[in-house]
């Protein structure tokens, strides 16, 4: 599909399941099940039934699910980015606050707040970065959610999922 063209939501709901997990495929990071389990609770009313849905089925999943899913996520500016194998949905998020042309201070201050993070939680730190303006913005909310317990921070790192994925569907969704 081409990037600049919208879907509505009655095509969404038209589609096969084939076609339908291919088209969202993107909007849930290396998270296929995801998608595929959304699929069966067509029609959708709107795009926010859509995020909704797909949110539902994450909540729904057990705790092992949920961690494999968080840690499917890249980190910022981390070696994926480096090495260019992010999803082009992460890459065009990442890219948009400059994570990939970052000063060597605050290249070194991400490394350490992911590295941090990582150890902390096990999972990948991950913010919804449509949210943010500025880059400082990002790294201010990194280090204070380092200060979480880890079940505080699975739910937040949830609802950060979640937002990434409105964000994904209002770019591939008429509304």
């Amino acid at each position: 599909m081409n990037p600049l063209t919208q879907l509505t939501v009655s095509q969404l709901n038209a589609m096969d399941q084939l076609s339908f997990e291919s088209t969202l495929g993107g909007v849930v990071e290396h998270s296929p099940w995801v998608v595929r389990s959304v699929w069966a609770r067509r029609p959708f009313s709107g795009l926010s039934d859509v995020a909704s849905a797909l949110t539902s089925v994450i909540l729904e999943a057990g705790i092992e699910q949920q961690m494999k899913l968080l840690a499917s996520h890249p980190e910022l500016a981390g070696q994926e980015a480096i090495a260019g194998t992010m999803t082009p949905e992460s890459t065009s998020e990442q890219v948009r606050l400059g994570l990939n042309a970052l000063a060597s201070t605050e290249h070194e201050r991400l490394v350490n707040i992911n590295l941090a993070y990582r150890l902390r939680f096990s999972f990948p730190l991950i913010i919804a970065l449509r949210m943010h303006q500025t880059l400082e913005s990002v790294f201010l909310e990194a280090e204070r959610r380092l200060g979480h317990d880890k079940t505080t921070e699975m739910e937040i790192a949830i609802n950060q999922v979640s937002l990434v994925i409105e964000g994904r569907l209002e770019r591939l969704l008429k509304t």
